[in-house]
């Protein structure tokens, strides 16, 4: 402990300088969550308290409207997208105005491409951490490890999606709530859409039973965030805690964010550290893997970190053991694993062979065992080729960090390529594939942009959060490389009409898919980190962005 009494301190002064966050929750558009952010605004200008309206969607409603009347708004930025004026939150104008307190409406907005950060909750953060506080809003079900149980109880996919990590950060929460029939009869009056949608809403969305349920979503998750923060124990003192979570993670399931968002929901339940644990075997070398299973592979890994769990991967043909010694090396006390309803053969059977689940629950002592039903998902299968021999556990856990080190450095040393334009996805292939074949001079330059529009084909590697990571193996490549484009305006993927704004290019060498995927992986880490991101987007030049690769920890 006193190790790390320095690393604490700075932690305190950290968050000292951080502005505070309240958040309005609600479980659904119309309950007041803006109106009583506004109300909140107005008693704060009375006591002579600096606040402005960075950004409210008043949708019209005319009490909404008068409340802001009374505020100062920081004027909106304008982007032109597509041909069309689209306008969003100045973030550049708030942080030069350095209110006290600014309001931010609808936490979860995405922005339009070509804005500053991709989700207005990112904005959020780059305004707290510059001293000044915010008051925001947000409903229940952009939550992101609600995802599916949103979608099971009201049949909606929910696009837009908030990490639970800036619900947990909230210094202060207020569920704002009201009856359904409340809710549906202040519809019917057009206080909530405008008349046009009325109809449609009521059919839908608003129906009695969905908002039922996500009103008892809402009620669940404040009572669990309030559990959590009774519960809440110093930073330092979370690492004597012998009783951490994990989740197994299998690359024959599909149901695997499923169970990352279950984890995470009991992490937070909990209040305990947590971490996503992927054992590959002998089997599943990359080499024989389908490339559908490595992509979802990589998803999941991606989600993983999202939701805020430590991610690790080991290699061992006893998946059963290396789970247990990661288990008891960890701390952990709470074991989360899916069942697929995969049945062992009668013969396997008469020779005491048992399932994954059936052998953890039997081996593992003093750890609760959780089991998932994932059952009725399409099973994906491995081509039966030999593996070649790989290193043990034990040489995997001493020399994980030094060769995630190395992965780090090639991405340090990368020369990155600025745009000033919108540029369509091929073109920007083209470039920085050239950028790869001036180290390279083996490459096969018409070869390799075959093969990564190939791989396009399976699906496009824009993989949200305005960051795409082309990749392709290359048969004479002799070890793997990387290059980085951005633009701050745009590249564009004329097929999916994704885009992105800072383009990972990656080849390795067909011999060595290991290598292959480990990269993939430091770079959906990387690309996962918005403050990142954020500093690579606002890098004024190439010098600047040079020196944000260089010093990347």
């Amino acid at each position: 402990m006193e190790n790390n009494r320095p690393d604490s301190f700075l932690r305190l002064i950290q968050r000292s300088r951080r502005g505070k966050l309240k958040i309005y929750l609600g479980y659904s558009a119309g309950v007041g969550k803006t109106f009583q952010m506004l109300q909140e605004a107005g008693r704060m200008k009375e006591n002579d308290i600096d606040v402005v309206a960075g950004i409210v969607e008043t949708h019209g409603r005319k009490e909404t409207e008068a409340l802001l009347s009374g505020l100062e708004i920081i004027p909106r930025k304008s982007v032109v997208y597509r041909g069309m004026e689209i306008t969003e939150m100045d973030i550049d104008a708030i942080l030069r105005r350095q209110p006290s307190v600014v309001l931010v409406d609808e936490l979860a907005h995405t922005n339009v491409p070509g804005s500053r950060n991709a989700k207005r909750y990112e904005d959020t953060e780059e305004i707290l951490a510059a001293g000044i506080h915010v008051i925001s809003t947000l409903n229940i079900q952009h939550l992101e490890s609600l995802y599916e149980t949103v979608e099971q109880a009201t049949g909606i996919k929910v696009r837009e999606r908030v990490p639970d990590r800036i619900l947990a950060m909230a210094d202060q929460l207020v569920n704002v709530d009201c009856t359904t029939d409340d809710l549906r009869q202040r519809l019917t009056e057009g206080k909530v859409y405008i008349a046009e949608r009325t109809e449609t809403a009521l059919a839908n969305f608003f129906r009695s039973e969905n908002l039922e349920r996500l009103r008892e979503l809402s009620l669940r998750e404040l009572a669990s965030q309030i559990d959590s923060r009774r519960r809440n124990q110093p930073v330092e003192d979370s690492q004597t805690n012998p009783d951490q979570l994990m989740v197994c993670l299998s690359s024959k399931s599909r149901n695997c964010e499923t169970i990352l968002r279950y984890a995470s929901r009991i992490a937070g339940r909990l209040n305990r550290n947590w971490y996503a644990v992927y054992v590959r075997t002998f089997a599943e070398n990359p080499a024989v893997i389908d490339p559908a299973v490595q992509r979802m592979l990589s998803n999941t890994l991606t989600l993983a970190q999202n939701l805020g769990a430590t991610v690790f991967t080991y290699k061992g043909d006893d998946v059963v053991k290396t789970i247990l010694q990661f288990a008891h090396e960890y701390r952990v006390g709470h074991i989360i694993i899916g069942n697929s309803g995969r049945q062992l053969p009668l013969w396997q059977r008469i020779q005491g062979r048992k399932t994954i689940v059936e052998r953890l629950i039997g081996e593992c002592r003093g750890i609760s065992v959780i089991v998932l039903d994932t059952r009725g998902e399409e099973t994906l299968k491995l081509r039966k080729n030999p593996a070649p021999s790989l290193s043990g556990i034990r040489e995997t856990l001493l020399q994980a960090k030094p060769h995630e080190q190395s992965w780090k450095t090639l991405i340090r040393n990368v020369q990155p390529v600025l745009w000033e334009h919108v540029v369509e996805k091929e073109d920007a292939f083209r470039t920085l594939l050239h950028e790869c074949c001036r180290l390279a001079p083996e490459i096969d330059e018409n070869e390799a942009m075959r093969c990564l529009l190939e791989r396009e084909q399976q699906g496009s590697t824009f993989i949200g959060e305005e960051i795409a990571i082309p990749h392709a193996r290359l048969e004479l490549l002799n070890k793997p490389l990387v290059a980085i484009g951005i633009s701050k305006v745009g590249i564009y993927d004329p097929n999916s009409s994704n885009t992105a704004r800072i383009m990972f290019l990656v080849l390795s060498p067909l011999a060595d898919p290991n290598s292959h995927i480990k990269l993939l992986g430091i770079i959906s880490k990387t690309a996962s980190d918005s403050q990142w991101k954020s500093r690579v987007l606002r890098a004024a030049d190439k010098k600047e962005l040079l020196k944000i690769l260089r010093t990347y920890p």
